[in-house]
C-alpha cells in the first residue's frame, strides 16, 4: 500500500494516530477498525518484540489501510529503523537525539544506497521484494524514500539545536518530549510546566518556519484546540495503557462503591 503519512503530509493534510504498547495484531485491527485513524505508533521503546510481531503488526494495519509508526530507542537505532522499514513501517520516530550531526546519521539509515540519496539502506530480501509482487530495485528505493523520519526533541541540548536540527534535510516531523526535557534539565516537572510549554512552543515555532511537521500528543480530543492555533497539524491521541488504566480505575471504583 501506498505511504498514508507520506501522502497526508505531501497534502498538507491533518493526521490523527495513537500509540500502543502491546504488539497483538489484533489491537491494531480495533484502532484501523474504527476509521479514525490515518496511523498507529508502535512505542517499541517501551515494548519487547521479535521482528516477526513487527511484521505481522504491519500486516493488521495495512487490512485498513492504516499506516504504521514505530517509536525507537537510541543505541541501537540504525539497526531497529532499517529492521522496522523491512517489516512495513511507514514512519520512524527517532529518540535521544541531541544535535544535528546525530539527526543526519539516523536519515541516511532510512534512505537508500543510491548515487542520488547517498543512503545506507540497501536492497533487502524481507516484504515486497522476491515475493509474488516484488517490486524492482528502483521502486523499493522510492518506498524507502518516502518512509517519514520524526525525530523526539526532548533533551535540552535538542531545544538549544533546533534550528539546526530543523535544517537537516530530510526532517520531516519533530515532537516534543516534557519529561525528558525536564530530567535533562535535573527538573522536576511539576515544578516546570510554564518552561515546559515555552520549550514546546519554541519547537513548534522553528519547526514551522522550516517546513517541518510538529507533531503533539494530546490524551484528549479538547486539547488538540490549543495546538491547533499553533498550526500543529499532527496529534496522538493518548496511550493504549493508559486508556486502560482509566477505564479500569474509574469503573472499578465505581463498581467497588456500588457493591458496598
Amino acid at each position: 500500500m501506498d505511504n498514508r503519512i507520506h501522502e497526508c503530509m505531501k497534502k498538507g493534510i491533518k493526521t490523527v494516530s495513537t500509540r500502543v504498547i502491546s504488539t497483538k495484531p489484533y489491537i491494531m485491527e480495533i484502532i484501523g477498525g474504527t476509521g479514525h485513524y490515518d496511523y498507529a505508533e508502535f512505542l517499541a521503546e517501551y515494548s519487547t518484540f521479535s521482528q516477526e510481531d513487527l511484521e505481522n503488526m504491519v500486516r493488521a494495519a495495512e487490512l485498513y489501510q492504516m499506516g504504521t509508526m514505530i517509536k525507537i530507542d537510541y543505541q541501537n537505532r540504525l539497526y531497529v529503523a532499517q529492521k522496522a522499514a523491512a517489516s512495513g513501517f511507514q514512519a520512524v520516530l527517532f529518540t535521544d537525539h541531541r544535535n544535528a550531526e546525530q539527526v543526519r546519521e539516523s536519515i541516511a539509515a532510512l534512505r537508500p544506497d543510491t548515487p542520488f540519496d547517498q543512503g545506507s539502506y540497501g536492497f533487502s530480501t524481507r516484504r515486497f521484494i522476491k515475493s509474488p509482487k516484488m517490486i524492482s530495485a528502483l521502486a523499493h528505493a522510492e518506498r524507502i524514500r518516502k518512509i517519514v523520519c520524526c525525530f523526539m526533541i526532548e533533551k535540552k541540548e535538542a531545544i538549544q539545536n533546533i534550528e539546526e536540527i530543523c535544517s537537516v534535510p530530510g526532517v520531516d516531523m519533530v515532537q516534543f518530549g516534557g519529561y525528558d526535557y525536564c530530567m535533562s534539565q535535573g527538573w522536576e516537572v511539576e515544578d516546570h510546566k510554564e518552561d515546559i510549554r515555552n520549550a514546546e512552543r519554541r519547537m513548534i515555532e522553528v519547526a514551522l518556519g522550516h517546513g517541518v511537521r510538529p507533531r503533539c500528543e494530546i490524551y484528549r480530543s479538547e486539547d488538540a484546540e490549543y495546538y491547533e492555533s499553533l498550526g500543529v497539524k499532527d496529534f496522538s491521541l493518548n496511550i493504549e495503557n493508559f486508556i486502560l488504566q482509566d477505564y479500569w480505575e474509574g469503573e472499578g471504583a465505581k463498581l467497588r462503591k456500588l457493591l458496598k
